[in-house]
């Protein structure tokens, strides 16, 4: 592995082969908190792999144990709870936890799982893995997409809105919506890793993305909204490294990360054999597609040389005939994770939310004690260096930091100078955030 370790080879052999999946009844429970804390461990390892190029085990032994399928039903398990459960947790009046830690963890599994696909997806081997699941991967993508399509024009919530943000579940409510931006980001990064492998995919998987979700008119609502940039006082700020930063005027014209995947995405279902073959291309398609020509300027091709195919591509389809709907009869597999989890706990949701409430999200003060223990041990200060995308950025002048602000210890200043000049935007946030530290 790395020349920074946070497993050893046989450590990660052995979490890799006890991952099992979980019920949503389960979620927060003592079992399921060791696997968390595992998956982290799995999850910090790739990065710190993937990052040191020196072969990626964690990815071979996902693949070489089968567990790829595992990680998937485990994601979308976690992603109803947080439909299903966490809204009646949120509404029941005598639940009034004084630590929110053990429900944020929940929240926090499918950031993490989503996390360490991302980073093995990388490769087609993965994707080949993942098997009939990868059916459910793409409808679990698609909703996310659908999610950041919404999220576009809307921005994140000003101070005065983050203000009421004061009991400790509601400041858990924000902090659920602010990292399921950021999931859905990452199920973009999932979604394009896919798009590489469109040759090699099922036709079942082929007809899921280009007719049942007609995920290129998806994209092309994304990269029209940009949901991952926005306008701040009049300057271009971008979501990148889990935080927004304000892009210097020199590097406006530089293409983002994320908007690079939603291209390579387009390239690959577009200009593909496969899908090419398999795409129909009616005049709503049509339509939307060719509003791609706007975006594909020199600069971009530049960056992108590739693209350049895509544009001939889209200069014989202003020319072309639009095709009529499909009306052909189709035999296709169909993503099962999702509805048998929904059939096996129909009408049990409350139950469910009630039972964790009891037993799982109202621990013992010596609980939660051992449980930051074993945190403090698994995420060790060397290794959350490592792996952090970049170093932290000043909040007023976006330069290199190494200061935070020691009440919240949200935001990051480059000097002092910096952290005075913010306070007065930063006040009310800082507050608040501190008077939720204290509550918890």
């Amino acid at each position: 592995m790395g020349d920074l370790e946070l497993l050893l080879p046989r450590e990660a052999d052995v979490l890799v082969r006890g991952l099992r999946s979980f019920q949503p009844r389960e979620m927060g429970s003592g079992g399921w908190n060791q696997q968390h804390e595992n998956l982290e461990k799995l999850n910090m390892q790739a990065i710190l792999d993937a990052t040191a190029s020196q072969g990626e085990p964690i990815q071979e032994l996902l693949v070489t144990h089968g567990k790829i399928p595992t990680l998937v039903e485990e994601l979308i398990a976690v992603e109803m709870w947080k439909q299903k459960v966490f809204p009646v947790l949120c509404k029941l009046e005598d639940f009034k936890p004084q630590n929110t830690f053990p429900i944020y963890m929940v929240i926090h599994h499918e950031a993490s799982i989503i996390n360490l696909l991302e980073t093995v997806f990388f490769h087609k081997e993965v994707c080949e893995s993942a098997e009939d699941t990868v059916l459910d991967l793409v409808d679990y993508c698609h909703r996310k997409l659908t999610l950041l399509v919404a999220h576009c024009g809307r921005g994140g919530p000003s101070e005065e809105e983050e203000s009421r943000y004061s009991t400790p579940m509601q400041e858990l409510q924000k902090q659920a919506e602010v990292m399921e931006f950021e999931i859905a980001l990452k199920a973009l990064s999932v979604l394009r890793y896919i798009t590489d492998c469109v040759d090699s995919l099922s036709l079942s998987t082929l007809n899921r993305m280009l007719s049942t979700h007609n995920l290129p008119c998806l994209l092309v609502e994304l990269l029209e909204h940009s949901p991952w940039s926005r306008n701040e006082e009049g300057k271009l700020q971008q979501f990148e490294g889990g935080r927004w930063q304000t892009v210097p005027p020199s590097e406006q014209q530089k293409l983002s990360k994320l908007d690079g995947q939603v291209w390579i995405a387009l390239y690959n279902l577009l200009l593909s054999p496969e899908a090419r073959a398999r795409y129909c291309l009616t005049s709503f398609a049509k339509g939307q597609l060719l509003k791609l020509r706007a975006f594909l300027t020199d600069t971009l091709l530049d960056q992108l040389p590739n693209l350049a195919d895509l544009q001939g591509f889209l200069a014989h389809l202003a020319l072309a005939e639009a095709q009529p709907p499909k009306r052909d009869l189709v035999l296709e597999q169909i993503p099962e994770i999702w509805e048998r989890l929904e059939r096996e706990n129909k009408g049990k949701w409350q139950a469910i939310a009630k039972h964790q409430l009891r037993h799982i999200f109202s621990p013992s003060e010596q609980d939660l004690r051992l449980q930051a223990q074993r945190w403090a041990e698994t995420y060790r200060l060397d290794v959350l260096e490592a792996v952090a995308p970049e170093r932290p950025r000043c909040a007023y002048c976006s330069a290199e930091a190494s200061k935070r602000c020691s009440r919240c210890q949200n935001e990051w200043y480059c000097c002092r100078e910096c952290q005075v000049k913010h306070w007065e935007k930063h006040r009310k946030a800082c507050v608040v955030a501190a008077q939720s530290d204290r509550a918890k």
